[in-house]
């Protein structure tokens, strides 16, 4: 790896027209003060860092489930899918991926397979790291259906400053591992719920990284992990 490719990243087109939003009023503040000038100069290559769409290495054994999401996992717990999936009315394993600010922002499909149903649902904007976002705050639901049978559902949550869900794929798409399907503008969360009696292989607080942290496995009888902070 170049040294330039540590400090420069490839932007999502998603990406540009807010940069370009940021730099107009960059030049528009060095116009009424050089100080706020540099401080648009700052906020334009942040912006410039979130709409970042690095390459990620995706671990291709089959049966490996990764992570969706750049950030932490704030929560693990067993919790029903959304309702507008029309999965069964069973709790799941729920693992929650929190991605502040700071975080790359494009969401990975967690494992392989077709896309069997889609939902939206607008909702509040409560911070993303609290339970209750999942089940009040905007969202946007996928259900994959694997090559076995079994369904893994995936959501988007907006955050507190999130305020646009954009997801790239269609009822009846087949994703691959580590696939990108979408992305979450400004702070928000990612939630995975596993087939059940599939544990998970991470703990609260471990930092995860979209289509390379592996996050479950299909194939293994292994116990949920527990991790020490250390």
């Amino acid at each position: 790896m170049k040294m330039r490719d540590t400090f420069i990243k490839p932007m999502h087109p998603e990406g540009r027209r807010f940069v370009a939003i940021f730099a107009a009023v960059t030049l528009l503040l060095f116009l009424v003060a050089s100080f706020l000038g540099w401080i648009g100069v700052g906020l334009t290559i942040w912006c410039y860092y979130f709409f970042r769409d690095p390459v990620r290495v995706t671990p291709t054994r089959e049966g490996l489930i990764v992570s969706p999401a750049d950030g932490v996992v704030s929560l693990i717990e067993k919790a029903i899918p959304p309702a507008e999936l029309g999965m069964p009315d069973v709790a799941l394993t729920r693992v929650s991926v929190f991605m502040s600010v700071f975080n790359c922002h494009v969401n990975r499909a967690p494992i392989a397979g077709q896309v069997s149903a889609i939902a939206y649902r607008p909702g509040k904007f409560f911070n993303a790291s609290l339970d209750k976002a999942s089940a009040d705050n905007e969202r946007n639901s996928l259900c994959i259906d694997m090559a076995d049978g079994r369904q893994l559902a995936v959501v988007q949550i907006a955050g507190l400053v999130a305020r646009r869900i954009v997801c790239f794929s269609a009822k009846g798409d087949t994703l691959l591992t580590g696939e990108r399907f979408g992305l979450i503008r400004f702070g928000s969360r990612l939630d995975v719920y596993l087939p059940d009696g599939v544990a998970p292989m991470v703990c609260l607080g471990q930092g995860m990284i979209a289509g390379e942290t592996v996050l479950a496995d299909l194939t293994t009888a292994e116990p949920a992990r527990i991790g020490r902070a250390d």
